[in-house]
């Protein structure tokens, strides 16, 4: 059982995102060991925008890097006020000259996605044990995508997987990574 917020989102990748394929590129960097885990613990949106550029300028620096989770264990645990977070964020990416070069994913213990019911099982496409951003570069992207039969299809499968799952099941696969 994980102990660590970093420990329940490297086992949450494993088993939720990999295992069951939800993203079928991050195997690769798993394997790689090109995810870098960040375990940020301060709370405020003004220590957190910092941390999220500083982690842009670790990419800029080590290209060993692909992605970066970063992981908050202190902070976001309303979606409502995640959801302002990853919008200041977004923001800030192209303020700081970042637009075009890396790109967020958004992923919340509590994500929703507009439109759909709070206990649609499609939620856990995106629901993590802690709330989190996801730093990617967009080259990365472009490489995965190229390579992907299918990519227009993963969020559609990904939806499809979790509803045949159903609710019971993605609650307990979450439960378990914490």
């Amino acid at each position: 059982m994980p102990n660590s917020p970093v420990d329940a989102t490297r086992v949450w990748l494993e088993t939720i995102i990999i295992g069951y394929g939800l993203c079928p590129f991050a195997k690769r960097e798993l394997d790689r060991g090109s995810i870098r885990f960040y375990q940020e613990d301060a709370s405020t949106i003004e220590a957190c925008l910092h941390g999220l550029v500083a982690e842009c300028v670790r990419l800029d620096s080590d290209d060993r890097i692909a992605t970066t989770l970063i992981i908050y264990s202190q902070g976001f645990t309303d979606f409502t006020a995640y959801l302002d977070f990853l919008g200041l964020a977004e923001d800030l990416l192209v303020a700081q000259g970042y637009e075009g070069v890396y790109q967020l994913a958004s992923f919340h213990p509590e994500y929703c996605f507009a439109q759909t019911a709070p206990d649609d099982a499609a939620n856990y496409t995106n629901r993590s044990p802690y709330p989190m951003l996801h730093l990617l570069r967009e080259s990365s992207i472009d490489e995965a995508v190229d390579s992907h039969p299918d990519p227009d299809g993963i969020p559609e499968r990904n939806i499809r997987l979790t509803r045949q799952l159903g609710l019971s099941q993605m609650q307990a696969l979450l439960a378990a990574c914490r």
